[in-house]
């Protein structure tokens, strides 16, 4: 996952946490202590229908910008605004000056919980506006019922400070969180690209000398021998040899290339080389191979690029791919030279259980793995050659 999409997943995470205990404060606070208060100094209220009902308006309102909220799908914040002052202008009006400064006059301690759902996800001065605004609803209804005694004056900053400080902090604290969480987050997954990059570049230098290693052992030995005049160029042998290393050479070079079909890549590179030297070739594939690693890849394609190497004539190779297994196959004319009997033993030649090579009737062995197998046989008409994977 890249850096960006880590970061913002972990800031959600942590912005959402914050949005539930939002929204349960405002509903609870609303439902628990707000509903008791205004119902049991029904009596007093001045217009008590219209404090109810605009609990009620305001409960509704509540629930459903909450569900929205969780939803990641936000009402309108003005318009919600604006409802919510209204309301409030209705009941400061409706609650009479005997429970202006009491709890039944719900307004003072539950409106700034729902300005938090309505303008969550915003800068922290919208809030700020509402509350101002509510303060100075307020404000008109102390004067308008006459409370301007220096302890009622007192009691009206007591009751603004008390009720506005709650929901700002639970506001910008949340909005701290989850930024912080978003920094660490980011900070976080590019350490983790960089540790992975440099994994991978590890990787890549390992394989590049595991590689090199292989293609100097490949070609290294006869060259050497040519060189020391231990070997003819004419025998035929020391050519056989030759060819081998030369395909051998020819696929581990295509195993750094970067394409959709590796292993298919390198047989092609294998069939490209015995055409070049004369060998008629089919090539035929059935199937897309899955995703190998590159020793799988080795182990399939070596003891087929070896006798591909020794083949005279003609050669039919075929790769049947699925989802769970792969096998190659290499059908070539047989002939009688003793010299080579039995699978090629220099690029992976198939063993049986016991670690001994398999005889002209062939037989199933697996690689080291457990993953990969080696069939060869020949009957004095074809050699057949076939490795298979299974996952």
């Amino acid at each position: 996952m890249p850096p960006a999409d880590a970061a913002a997943a972990v800031a959600d995470a942590s912005d959402r946490g914050a949005r539930v205990v939002a929204v349960v404060i405002a509903l609870a606070w609303h439902a628990a202590i707000a509903l008791p208060a205004a119902l049991g100094a029904r009596t007093e209220f001045a217009a008590p229908a219209v404090v109810l009902v605009g609990w009620l308006l305001v409960a509704a309102t509540g629930v459903l910008a909450g569900v929205r909220l969780l939803r990641d799908a936000p009402l309108p914040a003005w318009p919600v605004a604006a409802l919510l002052l209204t309301v409030d202008a209705a009941v400061f009006a409706a609650a009479g000056d005997r429970q202006l400064f009491t709890a039944a006059n719900w307004v003072w301690g539950t409106l700034g919980w729902f300005f938090v759902l309505a303008v969550w996800g915003r800068r922290v001065g919208g809030l700020l506006a509402l509350l101002g605004a509510h303060s100075a609803i307020a404000l008109v209804a102390v004067l308008a019922h006459g409370a301007t005694a220096p302890a009622d004056v007192a009691r009206y900053a007591m009751y603004v400070y008390g009720t506005a400080t709650l929901p700002v902090a639970v506001f910008v604290g949340a909005t701290t969180i989850a930024a912080l969480a978003r920094q660490r987050a980011a900070a976080a997954s590019a350490a983790h690209a960089a540790t992975a990059e440099r994994d991978a570049a590890e990787l890549a230098r390992r394989e590049r000398r595991e590689r090199l290693a292989l293609v100097s052992g490949a070609a290294g030995e006869v060259l050497a021998e040519l060189a020391d005049g231990r070997a003819d160029p004419a025998d035929a042998d020391v050519q056989r040899r030759a060819v081998r290393a030369a395909a051998r050479l020819r696929r581990l070079i295509a195993e750094s290339d970067d394409v959709p079909d590796p292993l298919l890549h390198e047989l092609r590179a294998a069939a490209d080389l015995a055409e070049r030297n004369g060998l008629p070739i089919d090539l035929v594939t059935i199937g897309a191979p899955p995703p190998l690693p590159v020793e799988v890849r080795r182990r399939l394609a070596d003891p087929l690029t070896a006798t591909l190497a020794d083949a005279r004539g003609w050669a039919r190779l075929t790769v049947v791919c699925g989802p769970d297994e792969v096998v190659v196959s290499l059908v070539t004319p047989d002939r009688e030279d003793p010299d080579t009997d039995g699978p090629p033993s220099d690029d992976g030649a198939s063993v049986t259980d016991d670690g001994g090579p398999t005889g002209d009737d062939g037989g199933w062995a697996a690689d080291d793995g457990g993953a990969v197998e080696h069939l060869y046989e020949r009957d004095g008409e074809i050699r057949w050659t076939q490795t298979r994977w299974r996952r």
